[in-house]
């Protein structure tokens, strides 16, 4: 359903330190970097799934701020990539957010999560569903 999930960086170069960290925990390789009709910096994390992860500087102008309620959760191969996305997103400029990484019931029965904001303040979640 989605091509895809887009996020907006007021420092292009440190998303794209921090992506590149947090991202290569999930095997994803260094962005494509695209150069908008405007002028404006895109870089374009490819996924074999369909959906692609962007980051981009504004093109209005304007500085990136994160929207209210949102979240973009990366699937995780285990309980221990959910650990480790969330520790290199630590080690790499992202803020801790919520409850420790670990365990929570849901309605789909045990789920791994981790939340972290990266440095533009954007929340994102590494969750791992058993099954």
């Amino acid at each position: 359903m989605l091509f895809h999930t887009m996020v907006g960086s007021n420092d292009i170069e440190r998303s794209r330190r921090f992506y590149n960290a947090v991202l290569g925990v999930l095997g994803v390789p260094e962005p494509m970097i695209n150069i908008a009709g405007s002028g404006h910096t895109r870089l374009f994390y490819p996924n074999q799934g369909g959906t692609n992860f962007i980051v981009t500087q504004p093109i209005n102008d304007e500085p990136a701020t994160v929207a209210n309620g949102a979240t973009v959760a990366f699937s995780c191969n285990s309980p221990e990539q959910v650990q480790q996305f969330h520790d290199v997103a630590v080690a790499n400029g992202g803020t801790s957010i919520e409850d420790a990484p670990g365990p929570r019931a849901s309605a789909m029965g045990t789920i791994h999560l981790a939340y972290v904001r990266d440095p533009d303040g954007n929340k994102l979640c590494g969750i791992h569903i058993p099954g």
